[in-house]
């Protein structure tokens, strides 16, 4: 095989710029194709046998810090398997299944991972989205089977022909069978009944950010995939609970490919050299802040900050390893803003901290789920809802984003045990203040700006813990500024600036009207 399979044809409009391979990631390419081809895929040839239910199951993983270039990697085999006739499953619609069908689902744990694939050309899905499927009413289903290419058009003439057109339209530019069917102005109260756990088999699962997975997500997704490849960072920090190990530290080192050159450090990224200089294990913290005050004399992508920046703070939180810290920060914050302590102001954030539903209403958890309600996403608080204990929401990263759903909104205090909570529905979905949230939170987001606030790195360097063989101020250090995009805040005293702008919800433009779907609890 050629050392650089990578096709010439250029990547989707806002997809990462292409490069050769590397050797490692060449070498990666060759044995990915080895394992695909084991499945019935051959990647050079564009050819696919049908599946075969009794061919082995297979889990490999990619690993490598960032920018060694896992989603160029990714987004490279997610083309080569398209143009072999494999279909990608994105979880919103599902046509008729054929005996030969080959699929691919690319995922992620959280909606805020699967829009930065997305972003880049990737067409990726949470992992919720592909274990519950939506059950699509009969008649709008004639719709989607058309949009799908498998059907006529449908005569629909309590919705119109110019609807319809509408729908044909949205499609052919997004792939999206809910988004085609909102243009059309239909809600997704409309067409879609409910929810259902999957029960057919897919062939190949993408996992993107699987340092967040983990043992009970592991397990469902083995459930479902004949072949999971999992691309991570080594260096991140394991998921709670989990004992500093990750998913792929339990597959055999044959398993495990490694990535090892840095890609977009010939860029010059000032932020990725500050994050790769954390492996020198003679590094101390006091030395890497001198590094980072000499890069913010010399490039501005990286600041060294004299306070919190509040304004910031409203869509991209301030990443802290402490929850004091946090709590502090989000009263901070909402005291600046002039917040009243009874309710909540349009356009302040929100982490949603998990549903609260006894298990009776398991098909309610399902659509909350589905719909991107999710622990640990972003949402901005909208406005109330039209019923008592609703909020109007927007889900940062989702493909539907404005959702209204039964809410319990808890700010939580400093040294009280119970948080004060504005207001409430008696049961749905769970949401804490999404100013400052912590580090371990923050894994799998990325924001173009981040604020790292150093006083509690300094505190964890202090206190000496280790995970995994690595000082944990490292681990912390390490995901905190890989999180930003273009520019690194290093926020070095405890001190917040009043805000420039009031808070609203102007820059989130959002979904048509239509697309409001409702998530209503019981």
């Amino acid at each position: 095989m050629p050392t650089d399979p990578l096709p010439t044809d250029p990547l989707p409009a806002g997809a990462a710029p292409q490069m050769a391979f590397s050797d490692d990631q060449a070498q990666a390419w060759d044995q990915l194709a080895e394992l695909l081809a084991k499945a019935g895929i051959r990647l050079m040839d564009e050819e696919t046998d049908p599946p075969d239910p009794d061919a082995p199951d297979a889990v490999c993983a990619i690993l490598g810090k960032a920018g060694s270039g896992k989603t160029m990697l990714l987004a490279a085999l997610t083309k080569a398997l398209i143009a072999a006739g494999v279909e990608t499953v994105s979880g919103d619609y599902e046509g008729r299944r054929r005996r030969d069908r080959r699929t691919l689902a690319i995922l992620a744990p959280t909606n805020k991972a699967a829009s930065v694939l997305r972003n880049r050309g990737v067409p990726a899905t949470t992992i919720h989205r592909i274990l519950y499927t939506p059950v699509y009413d009969p008649e709008y289903e004639k719709i989607a089977e058309w949009l799908a290419g498998n059907g006529p058009r449908p005569d629909m003439p309590d919705l119109g022909e110019t609807a319809l057109d509408r729908a044909q339209a949205f499609y052919a530019t997004v792939k999206s069978i809910p988004g085609a069917l909102a243009a059309a102005g239909l809600r997704g109260s409309d067409f879609i009944k409910g929810w259902k756990r999957r029960e057919d088999p897919l062939d190949i699962g993408f996992i993107d950010e699987s340092s967040m997975l983990d043992t009970r997500q592991f397990e469902d997704l083995r459930e479902i995939f004949q072949t999971l490849v999992l691309f991570g960072d080594p260096a991140q920090l394991a998921p709670v609970g989990q004992s500093g190990e990750m998913i792929f530290d339990t597959l055999p080192a044959a398993n495990r490919i490694n990535l090892n050159r840095i890609h977009r450090q010939v860029a010059g990224n000032p932020i990725l050299d500050l994050a790769h200089a954390l492996a020198d294990p003679d590094l101390a913290f006091e030395d890497f802040e001198a590094r980072i005050e000499a890069a913010a004399r010399t490039d501005d992508r990286v600041v060294w900050a004299p306070r919190v920046n509040s304004d910031l703070m409203a869509r991209s939180p301030v990443l802290v390893w402490r929850n004091v810290t946090r709590i502090r920060l989000i009263h901070a914050f909402r005291t600046a803003h002039g917040a009243p302590e009874t309710e909540l102001l349009p356009g302040e954030p929100l982490i949603c901290d998990g549903l609260e539903l006894p298990l009776k209403h398991r098909k309610k958890r399902i659509d909350l789920e589905a719909r991107g309600l999710i622990r640990g996403a972003q949402v901005i608080y909208l406005g109330p809802g039209k019923r008592p204990g609703f909020s109007r929401l927007h889900v940062i990263g989702a493909e539907e984003p404005q959702v209204s759903a039964a809410s319990i909104i808890k700010i939580e205090r400093e040294a009280e045990e119970e948080p004060f909570i504005p207001f409430a529905a008696h049961m749905g979905a769970a949401f804490l203040h999404g100013a400052a949230v912590t580090i371990h939170k923050a894994q799998g987001s990325q924001w173009p700006e981040v604020q790292v606030f150093a006083p509690d790195l300094f505190a964890a360097a202090r206190a000496g813990r280790v995970e995994a063989g690595i000082p944990l101020w490292k681990r912390l250090a390490y995901v905190a500024i890989t999180r930003a995009e273009h520019r690194l805040h290093w926020v070095v005293r405890n001190r917040l600036a009043r805000p420039v702008e009031p808070l609203g919800t102007d820059d989130l433009g959002g979904a048509p009207a239509a697309l409001n779907l409702r998530a209503e609890g019981p």
